[in-house]
């Protein structure tokens, strides 16, 4: 839904790329970063930025929620409430239904009538509003029978010095915009909206590059300054929706309100940038597997050829280091598995010692984290160089339902089901 004007030179600039889908491949932190766009059109012009608009209810075309193969956005807000003591199914329900009517007008552009006034002068701004159910939401609203397996705890993983008041949650959401102060107003109205019937547990605040920053469509840098993202599954495999999204039929018939939905992982990785900048350029590549400057493997080609994880160098060492990120992650290293990566960077100040308090909100979608992040991670876990230089400081795991048909409300199978 993108208004139409005449493109001049002057006036065209490519945000594809920014708009990338992506990230870390698995593993905590661990993955190819950020990602190439889910965006099948061609660049956008800037001046069309704000009017692009993204449906919150389900079509003919996609069952599940926005925010999963929507093109990345520039901001975005993660944000984990929990229930009110003495909270129940009715009380969640009513919640989940005031939320989804507002997240409809949001991302049509339409402006709250008690508005604080923050987006009143801005269009939609591909604004998306995802909701997710936690582990400990079913305890709360006595749905316990009806809880996916795939919620089952994600196990321990060596690297993890995990904060529990930043993980986990009755009700998670994540708000990606192109716009900072729409992405805001959505957070800010949500928020308010929740009343008492929910109080927030945690929030982490996002970004990526903007629509228009680079002269043409390319994969974006994640804080370490390396083009990643380039195998992120692409919505034109074959298999794509059989990875990401759980299956119309074929399992359990308490789970069946899960169709179309997916798992998302998420987890707050800091970066330890400066380790990673007195690494040299040549280093800092061997760790990754990519060139730098273009990420092309160091197996040879451009970003886009294939790794060649048995190709060696004239003086007989081995191209794609044994620890290297993209050799630990790949496919063919953990038996097929793979997810939808879709991060974004964050950056809240500095430590007390001056390092940076920065890295990535990694998120990834899957139809089984058990069979997607989970071997991934383990993997990486053991022997990826790059884990030297993550920590993985917040976790969580969230059942993602279908998006809702019109008039319905996100979960409405599995609350009134």
């Amino acid at each position: 839904m993108t208004t139409e004007h005449p493109i001049t030179r002057r006036r065209l600039l490519g945000t594809a790329g920014a708009a990338g889908a992506a990230g870390l491949v698995a593993g905590g932190a661990s993955g190819a970063f950020t990602a190439q766009a889910v965006r099948a059109e061609p660049p956008t012009a800037l001046t069309t930025v704000g009017s692009t608009a993204v449906a919150f209810h389900a079509d003919d075309r996609a069952a599940h929620q926005a925010g999963i193969t929507t093109p990345l956005q520039a901001t975005a807000h993660l944000v984990a409430f929990d229930l009110a003591p003495g909270g129940d199914r009715k009380s969640a329900a009513a919640l989940l239904r005031r939320w989804s009517k507002r997240a409809e007008e949001l991302m049509a552009g339409k402006a709250a009538k008690d508005d604080s006034g923050v987006a009143y002068d801005a269009g939609p701004s591909s604004l998306t509003i995802t909701f997710g159910f936690g582990r400990t939401f079913f305890d709360r609203t006595g749905l316990t029978a009806k809880r996916p397996a795939a919620l089952e705890p994600l196990p321990h993983f060596t690297a993890d010095v995990l904060d529990p008041k930043r993980g986990e949650g009755d009700l998670w959401i994540q708000i990606g915009s192109d716009d900072a102060f729409v992405a805001f107003h959505a957070l800010r109205t949500l928020q308010k909206d929740a009343g008492d019937a929910a109080r927030l547990r945690w929030q982490m605040n996002g970004f990526t590059r903007t629509p228009g920053a680079t002269a043409k469509p390319m994969t974006v840098r994640n804080l370490m300054g390396q083009v990643d993202g380039t195998n992120n599954p692409h919505p034109s495999d074959k298999d794509f929706d059989a990875r990401v999204f759980v299956p119309a039929s074929g399992g359990p018939a308490a789970e069946a309100w899960m169709a179309g939905g997916s798992y998302a992982v998420v987890r707050r990785i800091r970066m330890l940038l400066d380790d990673w900048d007195h690494l040299s350029r040549d280093r800092q590549e061997r760790v990754i597997g990519r060139r730098k400057s273009d990420g092309a493997p160091l197996s040879g080609g451009t970003e886009t050829t294939p790794v060649d994880l048995d190709k060696f160098n004239k003086d007989g060492s081995i191209a794609i280091a044994g620890d290297a990120h993209i050799r630990v992650a790949a496919p063919e290293s953990n038996h097929g598995a793979a997810m939808l990566r879709r991060p974004f960077s964050y950056h809240d100040g500095f430590r007390d010692d001056g390092a940076p308090d920065a890295g990535l909100l990694f998120i990834c979608w899957q139809a089984d984290p058990m069979k997607g992040f989970v071997p991934v991670q383990r993997k990486l876990d053991r022997g990826d160089g790059l884990s030297r230089f993550l920590r993985h400081e917040a976790s969580g795991l969230y059942a993602v339902p279908p998006a809702p048909k019109p008039g319905g409300y996100v979960g409405q199978a599995l609350l009134e089901g």
